[in-house]
């Protein structure tokens, strides 16, 4: 059953690239529906990877797509697809080269399950050490079959050139030789630690090496995230000379692998992918985000976050804890975005999720992710949303794309915040449930009214933090201004309590 899952999910995230490698032409989703509405962003790009250089921002994705823009919000395409001019992957087809050689492809060692070709979720980074930029992505078969490669380039346009295989999973008694596992660890060993007793890979204990981030710590070593369902989210450090992997020295006490890596979260198949690991210097944190649920847009996708003071970790939620192999994850991790509506909101939000996160050259912080709707169909395009981080330094996403707000407490008084609000609890739930807005009273006197909900609520003094009490939990979060889906100045508050987000938007008369 999950094998068949797995093939219904690639075929559908795979549709809208496969029309463009077959038309020729841009993609083919119909995003006119969302003009003046949504975000304007004209491009499809899935599980989005967003890097600034010199000013212009560009995304990278899922299928060999890539876009740029220089102001958040409409997109332009670079790349489309599989297809042999591709100008930002190169021509990965090109005989001699040995992309595919394990998975990925219907010439690679583990065939596809659908017969097509999978190039998933790449990130790039800018390597100062070497002068180049690196492209990390992978290749995958199987719901666990996959590979992780690096390809480097010296323009962000790329063409990227393919390096190497770092990475493999999937691989069973069969085909452990055509994998590299065996570079790192003897034949025996590797089915001992890595096969069942019947002789497949042990997917609920070791990673799908796919879904790969990667970032620099505070003193310049460089690290690889990765992951998705199966054993969970694993990371490894790279070598910044060659962009390669370091294998650690095995230590099981503390769950590192001589070749997957550290474990950081997550097993035994639960929903848990895109893993991105972003250092805030100021906030002196690393914070993980991942996304919880499927893909699909009725597949309860959302984003997650957790945070620690060590690139290894350990990554703890608002409460002080991780999920781990036996289930219940729902409970785990500050959930950021789900699905949700608002007002000036033409079709609910559906599946957002598989997010990249960035601190622009102004300062501000950023979450880019890719977004589906309650319409019926799968279109997705991408994202990009500011977020603040809240007095105790968790996240807190603004309701609205980004159109280059400012989180300051300019303007910004009790007196303005007094009155009737539009609210969304996201919740902790995996599901396609939909937050809806209620209607919710912030009074003078500091306390709330609303649709059967009781607190309290104040704003600390020349600054944007506001604190809220809703039915006995606490939120602690931001206010600002900025403008609805409709181009409409609205105040919002975004705030976290007990790893919900609770949001909230007032019209000024």
């Amino acid at each position: 059953m999950t094998r068949l899952i797995c093939v219904a999910l690639m075929l559908l995230l795979a549709l809208p690239a496969v029309a463009a490698a077959e038309s020729g032409e841009d993609y083919a989703v119909d995003l006119s529906g969302f003009k003046d509405g949504v975000v304007n962003a004209r491009v499809s790009v899935h599980d989005p990877s967003i890097i600034e250089v010199d000013g212009r921002f560009y995304i990278f994705g899922s299928h060999m797509t890539a876009a740029v823009s220089d102001n958040l919000r409409g997109w332009t395409n670079i790349a489309n697809g599989y297809r042999p001019d591709n100008k930002v992957w190169g021509n990965l087809f090109e005989e001699g080269l040995h992309v595919f050689d394990y998975a990925g492809s219907r010439d690679s060692l583990i065939p596809t399950d659908d017969g097509g070709t999978h190039v998933w979720a790449p990130d790039v980074i800018f390597n100062p050490v070497t002068g180049q930029y690196m492209m990390y992505y992978c290749t995958s078969s199987t719901f666990n079959a996959s590979n992780l490669c690096l390809a480097v380039s010296d323009r962000i346009e790329g063409p990227y050139e393919w390096q190497a295989c770092l990475i493999c999973s999937g691989f069973d008694r069969d085909n452990l030789a055509g994998s590299n596992v065996l570079e790192t660890v003897d034949e025996k060993t590797a089915r001992r630690r890595y096969l069942t007793l019947a002789g497949s890979y042990n997917y609920k204990e070791w990673p799908n090496a796919i879904d790969p981030a990667v970032f620099f710590d505070a003193d310049d070593r460089l690290w690889m995230v990765y992951g998705s369902w199966s054993g969970g989210i694993f990371l490894l450090e790279l070598d910044p000379a060659t962009g390669l992997v370091i294998h650690p020295e095995a230590d099981e006490a503390n769950g590192v692998d001589p070749y997957f890596g550290r474990h950081l979260m997550g097993g035994n198949h639960q929903s848990m992918e895109g893993p991105y690991i972003l250092r805030d210097a100021e906030a002196g944190y690393y914070y993980l985000f991942v996304s919880y649920g499927s893909l699909s847009s009725h597949g309860g996708y959302q984003i997650r976050v957790f945070r620690a003071e060590s690139p290894e970790g350990p990554y703890t939620d608002m409460n002080g804890e991780k999920p781990n192999e036996k289930g219940g994850h729902s409970l785990f991790g500050l959930k950021l975005s789900g699905n949700y509506n608002l007002p000036s909101v033409r079709r609910p939000y559906m599946a957002t999720g598989h997010n990249s996160a960035l601190i622009g050259s102004d300062g501000k912080r950023y979450l880019c992710f890719h977004t589906r709707y309650d319409d019926g169909t799968e279109a997705h395009q991408p994202i990009v949303k500011q977020y603040a981080l809240n007095a105790e330094g968790w996240p807190c996403l603004l309701p609205y794309a980004t159109r280059g707000e400012e989180i300051t407490a300019a303007d910004l008084s009790a007196e303005a915040l007094t009155g009737r609000w539009y609210v969304i609890n996201q919740g902790t739930d995996i599901s396609d449930e939909i937050a809806r807005p209620f209607i919710l009273y912030l009074r003078g006197d500091g306390t709330v009214g609303g649709e059967s909900v009781s607190g309290s609520w104040s704003v600390e003094e020349d600054t944007v933090y506001l604190r809220l009490t809703l039915d006995g939990t606490e939120y602690s979060g931001v206010a600002c201004r900025m403008q609805d889906d409709g181009g409409t100045p609205v105040l919002v508050f975004s705030a976290v309590g007990n790893n919900e987000s609770v949001w909230g938007v007032k019209y000024e008369e």
